[in-house]
């Protein structure tokens, strides 16, 4: 693939300083040949930032320049829509606005803060890399890059917003827009496509606005040039758009693997035991780590009613003697995961307040519920049935 000759009914619309041809090798024996555009200025980068300058997003996170709250910003992001995490990062800056109180936290009281948005290994990696500070957010790239945790994406975001360095932003936005612009077809998840991305969005961006450029493209991939619904008929782009004028958009970016999901089935029991009820941490290297639950029989298939009630795992669960009063409150919840899919059943099972079943469980007050972080499956049933 040569994009070189991409560049030809472009030359009228980027005005350059100089032009350099670079010749990278690649895997087999493919030779990728493009313009490393080395300038002072071009339509894309300055389309990006006129446009930016009309349609910026006003977001809690904008206009700061600390490092901590673009930080946490960065971390709520991943995976996560700004719709969804806007809130969630209000809350978590008032309670935790600075490294220090971050790290003095508890870690259940940082997933607590944390519960609902998913990816639980953020707020753990969030809570250890506050603790690895000293009071003090590092000041260089390689330690920002070295905090647990963070990539190279989030630590270019970090660098260029906060310190105004030179390091380029790659993330599925940015992908989007050069692939796209470009008409690049490298599939994005490839070792070719990383480094090929990467290069170029080196060499597009403005290292002398390094901060506001970042923040235009990503906004741009975000609003104007989206995955699904791109406003290609009212976009500044779109005359020297590739992409558009080869009708590839929807094509584009490539990704080459798809996500594997497999199923598992969760069947929760929620425990009366008169004001008191069950719960245990999930310590285990799975989803949800650290975070509470209540007692959970998971099963290779999914279980009916009687299946359930008489199976060894929930009998053993019960005190010799003890035949509680046990109820189906909800069955065949689907939750969706990036790799997997749960189904759940969740039971209600009353016990007498002298109960010994469940003994392996640690006991608290229904009341108190509220105080343990757990996954956004459990807190949806307590909220609507506790």
């Amino acid at each position: 693939k040569i994009y070189f000759g991409q560049f030809s009914k472009k030359v009228q619309a980027l005005s350059f300083v100089r032009l350099k041809i670079c010749i990278f090798v690649l895997p087999k024996n493919k030779v990728h040949s493009f313009v490393n555009m080395d300038f002072e200025m071009n339509i894309l980068t300055e389309t990006l930032l006129d446009w930016y300058a009309d349609n910026k997003r006003d977001l809690p996170w904008r206009d700061t320049a600390d490092p901590y709250r673009i930080w946490i910003s960065e971390i709520i992001l991943q995976q996560t829509r700004v719709v969804q995490g806007y809130e969630y990062f209000l809350r978590f800056i008032r309670r935790f606005p600075d490294v220090e109180t971050l790290a003095a936290a508890s870690e259940d009281e940082v997933l607590k803060y944390w519960q609902g948005l998913g990816y639980y290994s953020r707020a753990r990696n969030l809570h250890a890399a506050a603790k690895s500070m000293n009071g003090k957010f590092p000041a260089s790239y390689q330690e920002v890059r070295a905090l647990k945790g963070v990539g190279d994406y989030t630590a270019a975001a970090i660098c260029s917003i906060a310190y105004n360095m030179p390091y380029a932003v790659v993330d599925g936005n940015v992908y989007r827009v050069l692939s796209r612009y470009w008409g690049v077809d490298t599939p994005i998840d490839s070792t070719e496509g990383k480094r090929l991305f990467a290069v170029l969005a080196d060499e597009m961006l403005d290292k002398s606005r390094p901060a506001i450029y970042n923040q235009a493209i990503m906004d741009f991939g975000a609003v104007q040039c989206t995955p699904q619904a791109p406003d290609c008929m009212f976009c500044p782009l779109a005359d020297s758009c590739t992409a558009l004028s080869k009708g590839l958009v929807m094509q584009l970016p490539v990704k080459r693997h798809k996500t594997k999901t497999s199923n598992r089935y969760f069947n929760y029991i929620y425990v009366r035991m008169g004001a008191r009820t069950f719960i245990h941490k999930r310590t285990a290297d799975d989803i949800w780590k650290n975070l509470f639950e209540l007692p959970l029989i998971e099963a290779d298939k999914a279980l009916s009613e009687e299946e359930f009630l008489s199976s060894a795992s929930f009998r053993l669960l019960l005190a010799e003697g003890e035949r509680p009063e046990v109820r189906s409150v909800l069955r065949n919840v689907k939750h969706v995961l990036s790799h997997r899919v749960i189904y759940a059943n969740f039971y209600e099972v009353v016990l007498p307040e002298n109960s010994r079943s469940f003994s392996d469980y640690q006991c608290i007050r229904v009341e108190d519920l509220e105080q343990y972080p757990v996954s956004r499956l459990v807190h949806a049933f307590l909220e609507k049935y506790i």
